[in-house]
């Protein structure tokens, strides 16, 4: 492969991790044909990007980005695969899925909300991250429940007063 050609390999990779906030460094080498097949149209259905790269170029495209991936260093041996993601978990959840039918793919290493882990032992805790989008969720329910308490209490407050007056009128007369 020509220098020029390496260049505009790493030019690209680069773009592409700028562009996407999470990464996988996955090994899906020993898949056959059928099953690296489905992984591609696995990770399309989810939006994930799925790149497989050489590791040498992969580091010289992280030298690249201005943020320090030291700590990734030892996921780039062997054969390597990458998954862009937008959300943090799903390429997470997709590899856990997989995995119910064949042992690959295998997790490397991830950068996700600007944190690194490195080994298959993290996919547990990667699977468990939640997405911005669910936690701002999370976020709005906990502020409609007092909200939703105090009209509640308003409402059953408000019935209660009615009967009394309602009871002490019927006395009166």
């Amino acid at each position: 492969m020509k220098r020029e050609d390496k260049g505009l390999i790493i030019q690209e990779i680069s773009e592409t991790i700028k562009e996407f906030p999470h990464f996988y460094i996955t090994d899906i080498a020993g898949l056959n044909a059928e099953q690296t097949s489905n992984l591609r149209r696995q990770c399309f259905k989810s939006g994930i990007t799925l790149k497989v790269v050489k590791n040498t170029l992969l580091q010289k495209a992280f030298e690249t980005t201005g943020i320090d991936f030291a700590e990734l260093a030892p996921a780039l041996k062997e054969n390597s695969a990458v998954m862009f993601s937008h959300t943090g978990n799903a390429p997470a959840k997709l590899i856990k899925s997989l995995r119910e039918k064949s042992p690959k793919p295998v997790l490397k290493g991830a950068y996700v909300q600007e944190s690194i882990y490195v080994g298959d032992d993290q996919l547990d805790a990667l699977t468990s991250i939640k997405s911005r989008e669910e936690l701002i969720g999370d976020v709005v329910l906990l502020l409609q429940s007092p909200i939703k308490n105090v009209i509640s209490a308003m409402q059953s407050g408000a019935n209660g007063i009615t009967g009394v007056l309602k009871t002490l009128s019927e006395k009166e007369s």
